[in-house]
């Protein structure tokens, strides 16, 4: 015999009674399992399991489907932060449930059910929250784990205001990381542009190019756990100035916290690079 929870995990940890009544699952058999601590009732009519993410049960509660940058943690994507209140998504026509709560809602037309939001309705509601640099570092991350088709990314250039349609036409599918994206980004707004993803003889794979002899790599925040890593990046750099380039590396608070700073080190660089000449 199917149980409640067991179908409520299948379809994401959070859903309607109506859904369960469809596998047969009465009222009773869902208040028995409530009882037993198998279910936990979110308000009328909504249930998830116990292990569900409580912000996702929080957004239930609420109304609808839980959307923005936690959604995007939840998707898998890369986000600079989740911190803050659930954003949920109660579609065009949602009606709140609770008012002594946080939940920031946000009203898209659509019809946006319980539990998690699609991830392409997702990144629409994290471009107009969040801005450029959320939506763009999470739209090249789900491009690069191949979470969204080509077809969703016209769809979502289509939903989006004319003024962004630049960064879904900028955004690329093999970003190693959010720090990449948010390098990448915040260079060519200095008007800089750069290979991206090379592969150098004696050298291997570095994240960017600059002026054929500038390689910038982006160190993620787990990047010299080891001490292997910082071994390693060594003797790529040491291979790297034998072929005559320079390397700058910089690690997420540099990238995310200090910017100016590496936005100075890397025009320097490049103008010690043209001097040679």
């Amino acid at each position: 015999m199917l149980r409640a929870a067991a179908v409520t995990a299948q379809h994401g940890g959070v859903v309607r009674g109506t859904l369960l009544q469809r596998y047969g699952i009465t009222r009773r058999m869902r208040a028995d399992e409530v009882r037993a601590g198998a279910l936990v009732r979110v308000r009328p009519g909504v249930f998830a399991v116990p292990t569900a993410d409580l912000s996702m049960q929080e957004a239930a509660a609420h109304g609808g489907a839980l959307t923005c940058t936690h959604a995007l943690r939840l998707h898998g994507i890369w986000v600079l932060s989740a911190d803050g209140p659930p954003h949920v998504w109660l579609g065009g026509n949602g009606r709140v449930h609770h008012a002594d709560c946080e939940c920031v809602g946000h009203y898209d037309a659509g019809r946006a059910g319980v539990g998690l939001a699609p991830l392409e309705e997702v990144l629409i509601h994290v471009y107009r929250c969040a801005g450029d640099e959320v939506f763009f570092a999470a739209l090249e991350s789900a491009l690069t784990q191949r979470k969204i088709s080509s077809a969703a990314r016209q769809r979502i250039r289509r939903r989006l205001p004319a003024r962004a349609h630049w960064l879904v036409d900028l955004a690329r599918s093999d970003a190693d990381s959010g720090l990449e994206s948010l390098l990448r980004l915040r260079l060519h707004l200095s008007g800089i542009t750069l290979e991206c993803q090379v592969r150098i003889p004696t050298v291997g794979k570095v994240d960017f190019v600059l002026d054929g002899l500038l390689i910038l790599e982006a160190d993620g925040k787990g990047n010299h756990e080891a001490p292997g890593h910082r071994h390693r990046d060594l003797v790529r750099d040491a291979a790297a100035s034998v072929l005559g380039y320079e390397t700058l590396r910089f690690d997420y608070a540099q990238i995310v916290h200090a910017w100016p700073t590496v936005e100075a080190a890397v025009i320097a660089a490049i103008l010690r690079i043209r001097g040679r000449d």
